[in-house]
C-alpha cells in the first residue's frame, strides 16, 4: 500500500477523533459556556446534520478540482474549524465551527475514498479505502478516550488544539505523498445529479442507512446495558469499548479483502452475520465474558461492512463517483442520527436493555434483504443483456 493512503487515514484519525470525542466532554463543554446538557447534545446533532446535507454540496463545487488540492483544502477547513472550536467564546461560534467541520468529514472520506481506490490495482481497491477508514477506527480506539482524558486534564479546548495539531500533520503528509497528478474524470452537475437517478445506486445508500442504523440503535445505548445488564464498572464499560473498537479495527481489513475478491456475497454474508451476533447478544449481555466475546464479533462483522458498502457506491455510481462515495457518507450519518432515535423509543416503551439488540438485528435483517434484491436486480439484468446479445 503506498504512503498516500498513511496520509489519508491520518486525517481519517483526525476527522473521527474530533466527530466523536464530544460525546465525553459535553458536561465539560455545557458548564464552560453555560448551556444545558440537551443544549451541548445538540452539538453532535448539528455535527451530523452538516455531514448528511452539506457533504454533498462542497463534493459537488469541487468535482471540477485537481483530487490532491480538494483534499488539502479539506485538510485545511477540517484545521480551521478544530482550532474554531477551540477558540469558541460561546455557544454559537461553536456549533458554526462544528458544522464548518462537519463539511469537510464527509467531503473528505467521499473522495478520498475515490482517490484511495485510484491509487492501487483494481483487485485492491476495497483493502485501500480499508486502509483510509482503519484511520477511523483507531480514532475510537485510541483518539477519543486520549482525547477525553486530554479535555478533563487540561479543559476542553486542549483536546480541539491537540486535534489541530493532528491536522496539521496530515495536511504535511499529504504534501509530501499524495500524487500530484490524481487521475479524474471531468464531469459536469447534470451529470452528477443524473446517477441519483439510478436505482442502484439508491439501494447501495439505502443500505448504507440501514447498517448504520442496526450499529447505531444498539451502541447508542451500550453503556447502559454493559453497566445495568452485565454489571459491569464505568471503568470495565472502557475496556469493553476498547475490545469493540479493536473488533472496528479487524472488521475494516476483513471487510476490505473480502470486497476485493466477493463484493455482493460478502454484503449479504457479514449483513446476516450481524443478525446473527446481535440476536446471541440478547443472552450474552448477562454475562462478562460471552459479552466481550460478543461485542469484538459484533464491532468485526458491523465494521466490515463500511469498505463492502463504500466500494459499491463507487462501482454503481461510476459516472459520478465522488458524489455518490461523498452522499454514502452522508448515509452513514443519517443511519447514525435513525439509529440513536430508534433505540431511544424502544428504550422509552419500557423495553427491556438486554432486548435492544433485537432491534439492531431486525434492522440488519432489513439490510440482508435489500441486498438479496440488489442481487436479484444485477442478475436479471445480466440475463437481459445476454438475451439481447
Amino acid at each position: 500500500m503506498p504512503l498516500a493512503l498513511l496520509a489519508l487515514a491520518v486525517a481519517a484519525f483526525g476527522i473521527g477523533t474530533t466527530e466523536f470525542v464530544i460525546m465525553g466532554l459535553l458536561p465539560d463543554v455545557a458548564r464552560d459556556l453555560g448551556v444545558s446538557i440537551p443544549d451541548a447534545g445538540l452539538l453532535i446533532t448539528g455535527y451530523a446534520l452538516g455531514v448528511v446535507f452539506g457533504a454533498p454540496i462542497l463534493a459537488i463545487g469541487t468535482t471540477n478540482m485537481p483530487r490532491r488540492a480538494t483534499l488539502l483544502g479539506m485538510t485545511l477547513m477540517f484545521i480551521l474549524g478544530n482550532m474554531l472550536c477551540a477558540l469558541a467564546p460561546n455557544y454559537a461560534t461553536l456549533m458554526a465551527a462544528r458544522v464548518v467541520t462537519a463539511l469537510c468529514h464527509g467531503a473528505f472520506f467521499g473522495i478520498g475514498s475515490v482517490v484511495a481506490a485510484g491509487l492501487v490495482a483494481p483487485n485492491k481497491r476495497a483493502q485501500a479505502i480499508a486502509m483510509m477508514f482503519t484511520g477511523l477506527t483507531l480514532a475510537n480506539v485510541l483518539g477519543v478516550p486520549l482525547g477525553t482524558a486530554l479535555g478533563q486534564y487540561a479543559g476542553w479546548r486542549s483536546t480541539f488544539w491537540a486535534v489541530s495539531v493532528i491536522g496539521v500533520i496530515a495536511a504535511l503528509a499529504q504534501w509530501w505523498w499524495l500524487p500530484k497528478n490524481i487521475a479524474m474524470d471531468k464531469a459536469n452537475l447534470a451529470s452528477e445529479f443524473k446517477v441519483l437517478g439510478k436505482v442502484n445506486v439508491l439501494l447501495a445508500l439505502g443500505m448504507s442507512v440501514l447498517a448504520s442504523t442496526s450499529l447505531f440503535s444498539v451502541f447508542t445505548y451500550i453503556a447502559p446495558i454493559l453497566q445495568d445488564i452485565t454489571g459491569v464498572s464505568p471503568h470495565g464499560v472502557t475496556l469493553m469499548l476498547l475490545l469493540f473498537g479493536t473488533g472496528l479495527t479487524a472488521g475494516s481489513m476483513l471487510g476490505g479483502r473480502l470486497a476485493d475478491s466477493r463484493l455482493l456475497p460478502s454484503l449479504v454474508g457479514m449483513a446476516l452475520a450481524v443478525v446473527l451476533v446481535l440476536a446471541a447478544f440478547t443472552q450474552t449481555s448477562h454475562s462478562v465474558i460471552p459479552a466481550a466475546i460478543t461485542l469484538v464479533l459484533w464491532g468485526t462483522f458491523a465494521f466490515a461492512l463500511c469498505p463492502i458498502l463504500q466500494l459499491l457506491i463507487i462501482d454503481q455510481a461510476h459516472e459520478a463517483p465522488n458524489l455518490g462515495s461523498t452522499l454514502n457518507q452522508s448515509a452513514f450519518n443519517l443511519g447514525n442520527a435513525a439509529g440513536a432515535w430508534i433505540g431511544g423509543l424502544v428504550v422509552a416503551s419500557g423495553a427491556d436493555l438486554a432486548d435492544l439488540p433485537w432491534t439492531g438485528a431486525l434492522v440488519s435483517g432489513l439490510t440482508v434483504l435489500a441486498a438479496l434484491f440488489f442481487i436479484y436486480r444485477q442478475r436479471r439484468a445480466a440475463t437481459a443483456l445476454d438475451l439481447a446479445g
